[in-house]
């Protein structure tokens, strides 16, 4: 599910700045970009985001800007020295000028060296705080991302059970339509004196049974009220997705079994309906 949380603060007298993203993924997959100091607690980030997110492709970023003077850099005496006494041998033993070589020395490696900044659980804890404030912040983001779902699933479920209530009364009409066109059928053979009664009534009994959706309707009324039942579970994506498959086997064998074109049309805007309801149950936890 997307979804977006930030926390900034003050942390060991740095201003720091935590961002969490996350888009859609079937699962848990997270991304993490921190400075060095902090990648010895990277484990315990993850866990942090994988039992508060569940699910997502989640991208999280801890950026430092260090306070004014906080780290120093020193020059490293016993290199200068090191380095000064050299070029003064090299020049004497060359017997060349002498002349000041600082100016050379300082350009040399390993000159300067910076403070190692140092990484107490007092500020681990001020970091927690940011984190946890984050976390708090895109799990706001995803309840409301998660609302609008909730009212856009609802509303297709409506349109399908609405478009069924179609079904049933075409299905009546249908249903006087195909006994008279049979009616006609038998009154023609009838008249041509060629009627195998027996064979005809297993005939008609096979071709009722064939149109027939009676079980049909009733399973796919039962599976939308059982997906709007779910919707109240918690983390229930998985299961409406199973549910929303069993609503489109249904809604297929109306399809084929509707011999009938304005049932037809009902049929193909259920279909539209379900395949936006696939879509969003991605976004679903």
């Amino acid at each position: 599910m997307t979804g977006f949380g930030k926390a900034e603060g003050s942390v060991n007298k740095k201003r720091v700045s935590v961002e969490i993203r996350s888009v859609n993924s079937k699962g848990m997959d997270v991304n993490t970009r921190m400075p060095g100091l902090y990648r010895e607690k990277e484990l315990d980030i993850r866990n942090m985001l994988t039992g508060n997110l569940e699910r997502g492709k989640v991208d999280f970023n801890i950026n430092v800007e260090s306070s004014e003077g906080m780290r120093s850099t020193q020059i490293n005496k016993t290199i200068v020295k090191n380095y000064h006494a050299q070029l003064k041998s090299i020049a004497k033993e060359l017997k060349a000028e002498q002349q000041d070589y600082m100016g050379i020395i300082m350009r040399l490696p390993e000159v300067f060296k910076a403070e190692k900044e140092e990484f107490s659980e007092a500020e681990w804890k001020q970091m927690l705080k940011l984190i946890e404030a984050a976390l708090k912040k895109i799990n706001s983001f995803r309840e409301k991302e998660g609302s609008s779902l909730e009212k856009d699933l609802r509303k297709r479920i409506d349109l399908i059970t609405k478009l069924l209530s179609e079904v049933e009364k075409d299905d009546k009409e249908r249903i006087i339509a195909v006994k008279e066109k049979l009616r006609k059928a038998v009154e023609e053979l009838a008249a041509k004196d060629k009627i195998d009664n027996n064979r005809f009534e297993q005939e008609l009994i096979y071709y009722l049974e064939k149109l027939d959706i009676t079980e049909e309707k009733v399973r796919l009324k039962t599976h939308l009220d059982y997906f709007l039942k779910t919707m109240n579970e918690n983390s229930p994506g998985k299961k409406l997705g199973f549910i929303s498959q069993e609503i489109g086997r249904e809604i297929n064998t109306i399809g084929s079994k509707a011999n009938d074109a304005d049932m037809q049309k009902i049929v193909v805007q259920m279909k539209d309906e379900l395949e936006k309801i696939k879509e969003q149950l991605n976004n679903v936890l």
